[in-house]
């Protein structure tokens, strides 16, 4: 199988959906590039496939536009080797100035509003250059290492012999859809088993930036090292992800595309492909430094994978761990929220559990936007890039963005993190809003405050859920928490309409009553559909040591008193 030849730039393996047709379809990285504006979304198998699909992407872009402008060109402030295309000599931190910064956003802003939708003629010029090592096979395979590389890595008891050794992950175990290892079968898969090892080339090529980015930690092979390291899960599984999403691929491109961090120092782009052999990256990844530049941290590995193609269309794969950074404090990456670490003061990815599925962004929203423009509060870097472009200029005061997530949530345990649940979701708002100027009517503050108000309605509730529960002599936390789940799905899709209508020059007051009053009528609904599916218990009641009754009626009244008092609005009904 040595002679196949599979080649990202120029094969088509990007599942797309074209925006004439609505079609599926796939595409190599050049026609990509060149058409990404005639394609409305990525189409892969998983939203967290297609969300580490797009960050490979736009490392190839940042790489590409940071060192070259709209026309080609590279800056005139760098120095750029004809022959690499890279970034020949460093860039002394006295002579990066606002211009060089501006250079840059010219670029972006070229690209964005030449009104093409496609890419220029050096992201395809770069694609040839680097073509060998975005090929699947040959000297260089496309995130793989060769069989002498991943010898040379491992301990000898680990190494590769005669196309044999410990430490495989099979097929099925890459294919996030699966999941499975030798040892837990995946009862509910897209595949039966005898197929569930089955995969085309261009499917495999997917999955293998995926399982790069979301790998558990069932591994028991691990590169050699002077200090001892435990293996990690892939970088993305390590975030709580958060994305610009845009109405075609061209655009959702071009909104994440940060070329520049305000007042931070330019680094050049080093993406794994750059370096110029594995030895070289996985020396680099021994030190354990967080990257300093984007592309890298977008196509950063968390295993050396060799992949035996000799037994037939079933490849074996070899794996073995590789240290990876520490997530503290790491802003150079821009698709993450953040939290406050107790213990070391320190920022982290604000990682989402499976105790936490059904909180939507919304609720979180505190965490996307510095609403109180405190110190204790960091900002994920895409919104910080977007609240530039829109002060620039650059983007439209009142563009309507989509801030969305794709995330892969793990089962929690520390010695598989397996994949448990897939999470996607997003809220849509006015750029003006958003970012709005801080001054009384400040409207990210009014947000905040409106959802902190919907989360003492939802308490309200969750009490009126125990009531009932306890009415009814089962275990009131589940029920009330079951039924508290169920009201806040109900809440998710008004709110998030409520959210993306507002606008700056709306009377706040008068937005936010109406959210108030629609917010009164989901929960007496809520309510309203307990009531109906009430029995004789609930009817009858329980009486207290006082003598007093409660029943299902006292505990509607009580939730709706609760109602006229935290919203403040007229009782109505």
């Amino acid at each position: 199988m040595s002679d196949r030849k599979f080649n990202l730039v120029t094969d088509p393996w990007i599942k797309v959906i074209e925006k004439g047709t609505n079609q599926e379809k796939a595409v190599s990285l050049i026609k990509l590039f060149q058409n990404a504006h005639d394609y409305r979304d990525l189409a892969g198998e998983m939203r967290s496939q297609d969300f580490a699909i797009l960050r490979f992407l736009l490392a190839i872009l940042t790489t590409v536009y940071s060192r070259f402008n709209a026309n080609n060109e590279p800056y005139d402030w760098l120095t750029i080797d004809e022959n690499t295309m890279q970034v020949s000599q460093s860039v002394d931190e006295d002579d990066y100035d606002q211009e060089d910064e501006n250079d840059l956003l010219d670029t972006w802003k070229t690209l964005y509003q030449n009104g093409n939708g496609h890419f220029t003629g050096i992201v395809t010029k770069y694609l040839k250059r680097y073509e060998d090592h975005f090929c699947l096979f040959g000297e260089h395979p496309f995130y793989q290492v060769t069989e002498s590389e991943y010898n040379q890595f491992v301990p000898t008891k680990k190494q590769i012999k005669a196309g044999k050794g410990p430490g495989t992950v099979a097929v099925k175990q890459i294919n996030r859809q699966i999941s499975e290892s030798a040892h837990t079968p995946a009862v509910f898969s897209p595949k039966a088993g005898e197929f569930k090892n089955d995969i085309k080339l261009d499917e495999f090529v997917r999955w293998l930036i995926t399982y790069q980015n979301f790998t558990g930690v069932t591994d028991k092979t691990k590169i050699k090292t002077t200090e001892k390291f435990s293996v990690s899960r892939g970088w993305l599984y390590q975030l709580n992800s958060v994305y610009a999403a845009g109405n075609t691929i061209f655009q959702t491109l071009m909104l994440n595309l940060v070329l520049m961090r305000k007042g931070k120092m330019y680094y050049p782009q080093k993406p794994v492909w750059e370096y110029e052999s594995v030895e070289d990256y996985v020396n680099k990844r021994k030190e354990q430094q967080i990257p300093d530049n984007i592309a890298e941290i977008y196509t950063s590995w968390s295993r050396i994978l060799h992949i035996d193609w000799h037994q037939g269309e079933r490849p074996t794969i070899f794996s073995a761990g590789i240290p990876m950074f520490d997530s503290q404090d790491a802003f150079i990456e821009p698709m993450t929220i953040w939290r406050i670490d107790k213990k070391s003061n320190r920022y982290k990815p604000a990682v989402k559990w499976l105790q936490s599925l059904g909180t939507a962004m919304w609720r979180n929203f505190g965490q996307y936007v510095n609403v109180n423009g405190t110190d204790d509060m960091h900002e994920p870097g895409i919104v910080e890039w977007l609240n530039l472009l829109k002060n620039k200029g650059i983007i439209p005061y009142n563009s309507h963005l989509t801030l969305a997530s794709a995330t892969l949530v793990s089962d929690g345990n520390a010695t598989s993190q397996a994949p448990a649940a897939e999470v996607y979701d997003d809220m849509h708002i006015n750029a003006d809003v958003l970012f709005d100027k801080r001054n009384p009517n400040y409207w990210p503050k009014r947000i905040e405050d409106t959802i902190e108000l919907t989360q003492i309605i939802g308490k309200d509730f969750w009490q009126f859920a125990m009531k009932i529960g306890q009415i009814r002599n089962s275990d009131a936390a589940p029920f009330a928490n079951r039924l508290s789940s169920k009201f806040y799905e109900s809440l998710n899709e008004p709110f998030k309409a409520w959210l993306a209508h507002l606008t700056n020059h709306d009377d706040r007051e008068r937005e936010i009553e109406l959210w108030k009053e629609t917010l009164r009528k989901l929960v007496l609904d809520a309510a309203s559909q307990v009531i109906q599916a009430s029995s004789p218990r609930d009817i009858r009641g329980l009486v207290d040591d006082k003598g007093i009754v409660n029943n299902i009626f006292t505990a509607n009244n009580h939730l709706r008193y609760k109602l006229q008092v935290d919203l403040k609005i007229e009782r109505k009904g």
